[in-house]
């Protein structure tokens, strides 16, 4: 059904037809950035009166705390931020139970953001104590995902957007570099086991190495690599400048965007499968909010060139907006798993939200919405 801010497109030469009619190649003429930040707040605003069915500390959540906090650096309104401050004081700023899983260390990403602000050390003190208990006590499994404790390592991908900016927040916000060096030499631990050097694309695990597609393609999961490049886009603003391994941060960034725009549909989403989009051809939102989200973000940057990248983030801004209903709902969002799979299009999950919003507020700084770009102060 169509909502009325997208009824608005279509008065405005915004909606050109519906969505799988628009070809690769067809402009999209850009969006007011009045329009973008409302369609951003009306699916926040849906998710904050739906409740989520995972717990609070979990990755899912985490994913859409990020979400949030980027809202509320271009929103006006004070409901996004005070949602995380609420939530962070009821939670006491903690962290899951598992001490070295990269999922329990996401929500750490939004109670350093907070802390950046409010300079209250209660925010930052559970994660200070979890991550200096591993400092001192490093895992020592392997990457190798069958074998046993393989999760105290970022041994699959989506660890590179739960873990990573949480250890970069710390490590600014405590100034203690050795966060900052954990990080680093985690991620290219990973990136050299998962990452493939030839496709410019990452394996969820080491599962898939030798698994693939209907088509004889390799396995390469769209929201996983979405993850990589939203945890990437999330790395790079707070990277010291003169860091030494900026650079190689940089050119794997921009290698992804050069090969994930090259596999965008014609109605301007990623298929779950990114080598096999027609063994799931099914609209995918998740993944495709990630990759909208570190694309605009490498334009505003000035890491993407615009006329390459901009056509792209357009078409799947576009896109994403015809996948959210009239009462804010985002569907199409594929539910939590390890691999593509079919799911009930009308599907929303709070992940997928996060990611959405993610993209919302970087496009509506594409679009001229003006800067909105996360500071930290340090200590």
């Amino acid at each position: 059904m169509l909502n009325s801010i997208r009824l608005a497109w279509v008065a405005g030469s915004w909606f050109a037809g519906m969505a799988l009619s628009v070809s690769a190649a067809a402009p999209v003429a850009k969006p007011a950035p009045a329009e973008v930040l409302a369609l951003a707040e009306r699916v926040a605003d849906w998710q904050l009166r739906t409740p989520s069915r995972w717990k609070p500390h979990e990755w899912h959540n985490g994913a859409l705390y990020t979400g949030y906090m980027a809202l509320s650096r271009v929103s006006a309104r004070p409901d996004y931020e005070k949602a995380m401050l609420e939530l962070g004081r009821k939670m006491e700023w903690g962290l899951g139970p598992r001490a070295y899983d990269a999922d329990d260390h996401c929500v750490v990403q939004t109670w350093t953001e907070l802390y950046f602000k409010y300079k209250d050390p209660a925010m930052i003190a559970p994660a200070t104590k979890a991550f200096d208990a591993i400092l001192a006590n490093p895992a020592s499994s392997d990457l190798e995902f069958t074998k046993p404790r393989s999760r105290d390592q970022w041994s699959w991908c989506d660890a590179l957007f739960m873990a990573p900016p949480a250890w970069l927040r710390l490590s600014l916000a405590t100034g203690n570099g050795a966060y900052l060096d954990f990080m680093v030499e985690n991620w290219w631990k990973t990136s050299d086991y998962l990452y493939d050097r030839s496709e410019h694309l990452y394996f969820r695990d080491s599962k898939y190495f030798t698994m693939r597609e209907p088509n004889g393609a390799k396995i390469f999961w769209s929201r996983g690599n979405g993850w990589v490049m939203g945890g990437l886009a999330r790395l790079l603003p707070l990277l010291p400048a003169d860091h030494p391994a900026r650079g190689r941060f940089e050119q794997q960034f921009r290698e992804m965007a050069a090969k994930v725009v090259t596999l965008q549909q014609p109605d301007g989403l990623w298929r779950a499968s990114l080598l096999d989009p027609e063994a799931y051809p099914a609209q995918e939102t998740s993944g495709s909010g990630f990759f909208c989200f570190a694309l605009s973000w490498g334009i505003n940057y000035g890491l993407l060139d615009r006329a390459t990248y901009e056509p792209a983030v357009l078409r799947a801004w576009h896109a994403l907006a015809n996948c959210v209903n009239a009462d804010g709902k985002l569907t199409h969002v594929q539910p939590v798993g390890q691999t593509p799979k079919t799911f009930d299009p009308e599907h929303s999950d709070v992940f997928g939200v996060g990611a959405f919003l993610l993209a919302g507020s970087e496009v509506y700084r594409l679009v001229g919405g003006g800067k909105a770009e996360e500071k930290s102060s340090g200590k």
